[in-house]
């Protein structure tokens, strides 16, 4: 058998490699879509317990009515009577308001969940079958294609798998997240090598968006008690974010400086910036700047809920900067350091 027989035989076994992969994420992905389904679910039936609040304080509404119109009719009661029941009256009545108030803030927050959740769905189905149109089509000529095109065709499906993966795996964390099952695998480990290479890994992004790049990482060994893969997730997630929102040409600068027993780990670029109305729920999960999803529609909106989640679950803080639009930003992580 010719090596070029040979070579063709790997790039088939390595491309069914990949569409199995896709497979078990393809499964997880409907996991996380039943998961979010159900919260709609709730957010309904939340609706449709207001909407029978609402006919409960009618329903008072009609008796109260009823008593005063019984009593105009009765024998005028003695002074005292009158006053007990003035009080009673003015009680219920305050009940009856606060009811009808709580009512209407609890249908409120409801039809907000119900359009959030809707719309989460939405984005959501729409992220996951952006990379199956390619991978499908890839996969029906795999059979049919020249041996010349199978190494292209396996790393167009090696991407778009890694694109599903990372969506996946990050929804996955917002929800072990808020279940409370994220869990971190700690060791005391020097942390500038997971800097070098978040910054090896990001590099090659960098150049084909033609972004300056600079870092100040100092060589002596920073110590933390972390998880090297959360900790790598952090970077990339950081330094991800940066490139994606860096017009051409732009400046993206990383800096890790050291105060007292604390790292500070610095993200600054000259991108598109965060609105004053989006910065304070930045890191809030499926949030969005609006000029930013103009400025590029991919993703979720969950990448920087992750790295909150992430920084704090290692005992650190995040905080994001900005002066608005087109004013860049800088996003400041800050970790405990070991001695």
């Amino acid at each position: 058998m010719s090596k070029a027989d040979d070579k063709n035989k790997d790039a088939v076994a390595s491309a069914a490699r990949e569409l199995f992969l896709l497979g078990q994420k393809t499964v997880e992905a409907r996991a996380v879509l039943a998961a979010l389904q159900q919260e709609l679910t709730d957010a309904k039936n939340r609706l449709g317990d207001t909407q029978q609040i609402e006919h409960l304080v009618e329903a008072n509404q009609q008796l109260v009515l009823a008593i005063l119109l019984a009593q105009s009719d009765a024998a005028p009661p003695r002074q005292s009577e009158q006053q007990q029941l003035s009080q009673e009256m003015r009680e219920a009545n305050a009940q009856l308001v606060i009811a009808a108030l709580s009512a209407q803030e609890l249908q409120a927050a409801a039809e907000r969940a119900l359009i959030q959740q809707k719309n989460i769905l939405a984005l959501v189905a729409h992220e996951l079958r952006n990379p199956l149109t390619p991978i499908s089509m890839i996969a029906g000529r795999l059979a049919r294609v020249p041996s010349a095109e199978l190494p292209r065709m396996q790393s167009l499906i090696e991407g778009q798998v890694q694109h599903m993966s990372r969506l996946v795996e990050d929804l996955l964390d917002v929800s072990r997240a808020s279940t409370g099952k994220l869990r971190l695998d700690c060791e005391v480990l020097d942390i500038v090598p997971i800097i070098e290479r978040a910054i090896e890994v990001c590099t090659p992004s960098m150049i084909t968006q033609k972004l300056h790049f600079t870092s100040q990482v100092p060589q002596e060994p920073l110590m933390v008690n972390g998880d090297a893969i959360r900790l790598t997730q952090i970077l990339g997630n950081i330094l991800g974010n940066a490139i994606k929102y860096t017009p051409a040409g732009g400046i993206v600068r990383l800096s890790v400086t050291l105060e007292r027993k604390v790292l500070l780990l610095s993200v600054i670029d000259t991108g598109i910036g965060i609105s004053a109305q989006a910065l304070p729920f930045i890191f809030d999960p499926f949030v969005q700047d609006v000029h930013a999803v103009g400025f590029n529609g991919a993703g979720l909106g969950i990448g920087l809920t992750v790295v909150r989640e992430l920084v704090e679950a290692h005992g650190g803080t995040v905080i994001a900067l900005s002066d608005g639009d087109g004013l860049g930003s800088e996003f400041v992580v800050t970790l405990p350091l070991v001695r």
